[in-house]
């Protein structure tokens, strides 16, 4: 089990309960039923990753429009790299790529998560 901020549970189930069009797409039409269990919003650390697969170490990113900001993409690969210091292997996704091309983000998920656990 990764460590993680007590604080962030409260936020995390808020996350949930809200989630954007896209994480909403991703969960219910593919994540949710995925053979390798993918939790959505998981606090690891002084983060909460949108989908996260612990067989696989694995968390998936979905980023808006706001991520393209200089400044943003900046503490994004911070948040990149203080993950991958903890194990986690962090893909990141751009909504747009969940509507414009679902079926080859599925794949590509399905395609990392086997690799990471050697299927």
């Amino acid at each position: 089990m990764r460590d993680y901020d007590k604080e962030n549970i409260r936020l995390a189930r808020n996350l949930r309960k809200n989630m954007t069009p896209w994480e909403h797409q991703l969960w219910y039409l593919f994540l949710k039923d995925y053979p390798v269990r993918f939790q959505r919003q998981k606090p690891i650390g002084s983060y909460i990753v949108d989908f996260y697969c612990a067989k696989a170490k694995l968390a998936l990113e979905l980023d808006g429009s706001g991520h393209y900001d200089p400044k943003q993409q900046k503490q994004d690969a911070l948040r990149t790299e203080r993950l991958e210091s903890m194990g986690v292997r962090v893909v990141r996704i751009p909504n747009s790529a969940v509507t414009e091309n679902f079926q080859g983000v599925c794949e590509m998920i399905d395609f990392v998560v086997k690799q990471s656990i050697g299927d």
